[in-house]
């Protein structure tokens, strides 16, 4: 038996895999008989994965207590009828018979890393003021948002508030709804601090059992943290699922530390968030400019008549074929947005006879990361997507269409973010985002007095070049 207070070299690498978790046995790469050792001598506690408290269950990783959401069946490992919660069945069963392992002796430091941050670029005006408030939200443990236009480098505003945290040897995650920004942010974030370990969690990832200063998660890897983060930074907060998940929501809570900073960022707040901001329950900072100082570009809607019935017709609509012509004429790389991945592969062999390079993505595709990284190295001249390429994806030189930009799937907060695709680069600031639409909706109204509004007020405030 290990002695109490003594840590080797077994437990240092169990306390690394363990710390700040609930882990599954499964999902420990160390013998029953290790993990038994250290229960012994106070180094590891277990917790019972779904517990039955006056006939109603609760998970212990998730929180989950819909009862909709439990199924019992007959477990061949208790030889009983056994009950599993199936809100995060996608992380590995947690069932009434299962144990969940955490991490109960001394607590995991980092050492600081000989230099922090290697990013040496400038910030705008508008990103050093929201820049300073992650820092003193960092230091004093505070909450804050940052509203933040489409293209306004909230990345690089995170970079002092993150190097403030890991001198200190606070331990930082962002996380994020998707896992395409997972897989943007994490090469960003390893060049802007090549000192610092990054571990980037999504489903399949090579890192799930790596413990790092810095992480870069998907939301819904949060399941599996509890009291781990020093730091948390929610990006995208608006976005699905996590905006309507409220067990996602509760996992960010729970893996962040009694006294820890929340920033969350977004383009699109919430109209709670927004409230809570007028209110001032909710310290925010705003940038209503991009980084390069030129206006966002402003969507034009353009009628197209009964686009559903023209496809279902083996036609595209002649307003939308003339628009992606010029483009392919032109060289110009393109996103077609459509409402739904049935209308968008019904569509694509039509628009394939204008261009055979157009491809298409959607959520389930399994080569979605290649193909958009083949539109951002120019091996494709354009993709036609779902909203699954709303955020977190930035071309250069880029012009953006919605089809059917009415329908009831594209939100006021889904338009702007598509729209905030385009002029995303300094060397290309300008594009054009046009909705091609069967009759005007409120949202698409409301998409385009939130861009203008942005613009105006960045103007305003003199953080445009004119």
């Amino acid at each position: 038996m290990i002695s109490p207070h003594v840590i080797t070299p077994y437990s240092s690498k169990l306390q690394h895999h363990l710390s700040g978790r609930f882990l599954l046995a499964a999902e420990i790469p160390f013998s029953l008989e290790l993990l038994t050792e250290h229960i012994e001598s106070g180094y590891v506690a277990t917790k019972v994965g779904v517990i039955r408290q006056n006939d109603k269950y609760r998970c212990s990783r998730c929180s989950n207590r819909n009862q909709q959401l439990f199924y019992t069946f007959p477990c061949n490992i208790c030889q009983k009828n056994c009950t599993y919660c199936r809100s995060c069945i996608m992380m590995g069963r947690v069932s009434e018979c299962a144990e969940l392992y955490s991490w109960t002796g001394p607590e995991l430091i980092f050492p600081m890393p000989p230099k922090g941050m290697a990013w040496d670029g400038t910030l705008s005006d508008g990103q050093k003021t929201a820049s300073d408030r992650v820092v003193a939200a960092v230091e004093q443990n505070e909450e804050v948002l940052v509203w933040a236009v489409c293209g306004a480098g909230k990345t690089e505003v995170l970079f002092k508030g993150i190097e403030t945290a890991i001198s200190s040897s606070k331990r930082v995650c962002i996380c994020t709804p998707r896992t395409d920004v997972v897989l943007e942010l994490a090469p960003r974030l390893k060049r802007a601090f090549p000192n610092v370990k990054v571990a980037a969690l999504y489903g399949g990832s090579e890192d799930r059992h790596v413990a790092a200063p810095l992480t870069v998660s998907t939301t819904h890897q949060l399941y599996r943290f509890a009291n781990a983060f020093d730091t948390i930074i929610i990006d995208e907060v608006d976005a699905f699922p996590y905006s309507m998940d409220t067990s996602l929501q509760q996992a960010v809570q729970k893996a962040k530390k009694q006294t820890s900073a929340t920033i969350y960022l977004t383009a699109t707040p919430s109209r709670k968030m927004q409230q809570e901001y007028r209110k001032g329950t909710l310290q925010a900072v705003t940038i209503p400019a991009r980084y390069h100082r030129k206006p966002i570009p402003v969507p034009m809607m353009k009628w197209s008549g009964n686009w559903q019935k023209q496809f279902q017709k083996k036609q595209i609509p002649p307003q939308i074929q003339s628009w992606v012509r010029n483009r392919i004429e032109r060289n110009i790389p393109i996103l077609l947005f459509f409402p739904s991945i049935q209308v968008m592969k019904e569509s694509l062999p039509l628009f394939q006879e204008i261009e055979p390079g157009l491809l298409a993505v959607y959520s389930e595709d399994p080569e979605r990361k290649e193909k958009v990284t083949q539109l951002r190295n120019g091996e494709v001249p354009g993709l036609l997507t779902t909203t699954i390429l709303e955020r977190g994806v930035t071309i250069h030189k880029l012009d953006v269409a919605v089809i059917g930009a009415e329908h009831q799937v594209f939100a006021e907060s889904a338009l702007v973010q598509i729209a905030g695709r385009v002029g995303r680069s300094a060397d290309h600031p300008t594009g054009t985002i046009t909705f091609f639409h069967y009759g005007k909706s409120e949202e698409m109204v409301k998409a385009v007095l939130h861009i203008e509004n942005m613009n105006r007020e960045a103007s305003k405030r003199g953080l445009l070049d004119v």
